[in-house]
């Protein structure tokens, strides 16, 4: 499990690489939720998403002589770029696993970036034996996209920035909800709320049917969601809880909140006329939860950490619909 200390190097070792994003807010948006609304805005980090923390993190803190070698990495997109272009930034070779119904924007910017992009199908093939496979044959090092100690720490680093910008903003009590898959971003988050963060308090958010975390939470073990495809969340659609990631989110973590793809493509259309900024689906269900599901929250002000902006234009084309219907 990632220490503050290693969180703390994260943080050293992206200075000069990861944007500090801004936390923004719309006096529209507390109108709707009842409450202060701050957003944490990960989809202007590089590459769209904050993938790219635990990326850069990871491929920094590997040996020159074995990182030179190359990785490998699975992911339906963010994981993707981010550990290509940090591979890129570090001159090394890097192969990417993705679902062969991962948006097109993502698999097309992965294979830009430089990297090897080997498709599956996610349904009926294991994305973990592929890049185990790969790895042993090519003698690469594999980057989880969220069981990996220094991924996670690299994703922590979002928390320390949202603890700073929230004594900036005078919030003293808050829930902070974070969009949700394997759980990297929501236990780095977790680990720097509980060592600096005071009343802050990291929050899974799911796509309906894709709730594995909020149910595990629960029940106290590792659920699995029923499919492995289906949601227009694909960022987040992954089939079980890490097996770091989860001990970390039932000490630290509250309830999971889950929203429907309908609240997540609304929460776009919001994000878009209110702040002026792009979401994907599964970088908008933090926002949408906030905005539709109050009920569930008790605390005074409310955080979003939305998490990605890599939207195909069709998509987004429906989110922007929904603004009709208001």
């Amino acid at each position: 499990m990632p220490t503050i200390a290693d969180i703390d190097a994260a943080a050293h070792r992206l200075q000069g690489h990861a944007c500090r994003t801004p936390l923004l807010s719309s006096p529209f948006l507390n109108e709707i939720a009842g409450r202060r609304v701050f957003v944490k805005a990960e989809c202007l980090q590089h590459t769209g998403s904050f993938k790219f923390r635990g990326a850069w993190s990871a491929l920094s803190a590997l040996d020159p002589a074995i990182r030179a070698k190359g990785v490998i990495a699975f992911s339906s997109g963010n994981h993707a770029q981010g550990v290509a272009l940090a591979a890129k930034q570090h001159g090394a070779p890097a192969v990417i696993i993705m679902p062969a119904d991962a948006p097109r924007l993502k698999i097309a910017n992965t294979r830009a970036l430089g990297a090897e992009v080997v498709l599956y199908d996610r349904a009926t093939e294991d994305r973990d034996a592929i890049g185990a496979r790969l790895a042993s044959e090519r003698g690469l090092t594999l980057i989880k996209p969220y069981d990996n100690d220094m991924v996670i720490a690299g994703q922590a680093t979002t928390g320390l920035e949202i603890v700073e910008q929230a004594a900036e903003q005078g919030i003293k009590d808050a829930d902070v909800l974070v969009c949700c898959g394997g759980g990297g971003l929501t236990s780095g988050i977790a680990l720097a709320l509980d060592a600096r963060g005071q009343n802050l308090r990291a929050r899974p958010v799911e796509p309906a049917g894709f709730d594995d975390v909020t149910r595990s939470l629960v029940s106290g073990q590792h659920e699995r969601n029923a499919a492995l495809s289906g949601s227009i969340c694909d960022a987040i659609v992954t089939p079980t809880p890490g097996q770091i990631t989860l001990p970390i989110m039932k000490r630290l973590c509250g309830p999971g909140i889950v929203v429907t793809d309908d609240e997540a493509l609304h929460a776009i259309a919001l994000a878009w006329l209110r702040l002026k900024i792009v979401l994907e689906p599964g970088g908008a269900v933090s926002l949408a939860a906030a905005l539709f599901h109050g009920e569930q929250i008790s605390s005074t002000d409310v955080i979003c950490v939305v998490s990605g902006g890599n939207v195909d234009p069709d998509i987004f084309a429906r989110a922007l619909a929904t603004l009709a219907e208001d």
